[in-house]
This record gives structure tokens, C-alpha cells and sequence, in this order.
């Protein structure tokens, strides 16, 4: 009787840490979801901003094709269950905040494109959608935190194998986006 009670016990614990480790799967994929919407948002914008642009910067086709490029790259469909797809759109994602920072320090030298107010309108809102993408990036990295730690902390690890549940990657900035933008290295 004691042991049924013990095997009863233990079997009831394991239950509740599955349901655990589940939800906050559940909460990471929700979050990176916040996330998809508010990079939808980005890349709706973006065509908006490089018609205006083109406009203006006639020289700079090489900057153009590199944020059309990367808006592509980080535009595929990926299986958000598939933890290497995530990382990858995730990567593709930064690669597209590091270009869109390029463009714009490259815009600093078109006078008329700065003053335009469509352009002027469009980057308010690009840097809105930003923080919002930021303030997402920060909810899905604490989603990421509490399942990685859940995930990888015995005997949460024992259960999450069994379950097939695996840790997923931070959002991080690219190495290129930590440091400073030299708006001298794009004025010639």
C-alpha cells in the first residue's frame, strides 16, 4: 500500500512537471509568435520606405539590394517546431535590422530624401515597429529563459527528453549590431 502511494506520488510529480515543461513550451512558441507579428509589421513597411528611397538614391542600388535581399531571407516560412529553422530565421531577422541600420545611415546623406515627409512618416514608424520588436524579442528571451532552465535542470531534463521537448535559442543581436554605426564609413 505504501509503495502504490510512493509510485503514486512520484508518478503524480513527473505528471505535473510535463504539464509544466509543456506550458512553457507553449509560452516560447507563443512569445515568438508576438515576434512574427511584429516582424510582419517590418516587412510590410519596407517596400513602402525603399519606393521612396529609390527615388532619391540613385547611387546606392548596392544598399537597396541588400535590404530586398535580406527582407527575402528573412521572409521564408520556417517550422517554428524545428529548433535549427528557428535559429535561422532568427539570424536572418538580425541580418535585416543590421542592413535597414546601413540604409539609413546611408539615407543621412540625401538631404532631399531626409526632408521628404512620406520618408520622414515611414521611419517613424519603422522605428516604432522596432520597439515593439524589441520589446517582443525581450518577452520571447524570458519565455526562452524559463523553458531552457526547465529543460536542462534534472529532473525537468529526464522528463523533457522523454517528452521530446528541447531548449530553444535566444533572439540575439548580431555581432554587427553591437557596435557603433560610423556614418563616416557611408559618406564619400
Amino acid at each position: 500500500m505504501i509503495f502504490l502511494a510512493v509510485m503514486g506520488g512520484i508518478l503524480a510529480i513527473g505528471y505535473f512537471w510535463y504539464v509544466s515543461l509543456v506550458g512553457k513550451r507553449n509560452g516560447a512558441l507563443e512569445a515568438l509568435s508576438s515576434i512574427d507579428v511584429q516582424l510582419k509589421k517590418r516587412h510590410d513597411l519596407l517596400p513602402n520606405i525603399l519606393k521612396i528611397a529609390k527615388k532619391f538614391m540613385d547611387h546606392e542600388k548596392e544598399v537597396l539590394a541588400k535590404v530586398t535581399e535580406m527582407r527575402s531571407l528573412a521572409g521564408k516560412s520556417y517550422d517554428r517546431g524545428n529548433v535549427d529553422e528557428v535559429s535561422g530565421h532568427l539570424k536572418a531577422e538580425s541580418g535585416l535590422q543590421s542592413a535597414m541600420m546601413q540604409f539609413f545611415a546611408v539615407a543621412e546623406n540625401y538631404p532631399d530624401l531626409k526632408a521628404n515627409q512620406n520618408m520622414i512618416r515611414a521611419q517613424e514608424t519603422f522605428e516604432e515597429v522596432e520597439g515593439h520588436i524589441s520589446a517582443a524579442r525581450r518577452f520571447y528571451n524570458s519565455s526562452v529563459t524559463s523553458l531552457n532552465n526547465a529543460v536542462q535542470i534534472f529532473p525537468g531534463n529526464i522528463i523533457a527528453n522523454i517528452a521530446n521537448i528541447t531548449a530553444m535559442p535566444y533572439f540575439e543581436m548580431a555581432e554587427v549590431e553591437k557596435k557603433p554605426v560610423d556614418a563616416s564609413d557611408y559618406l564619400s
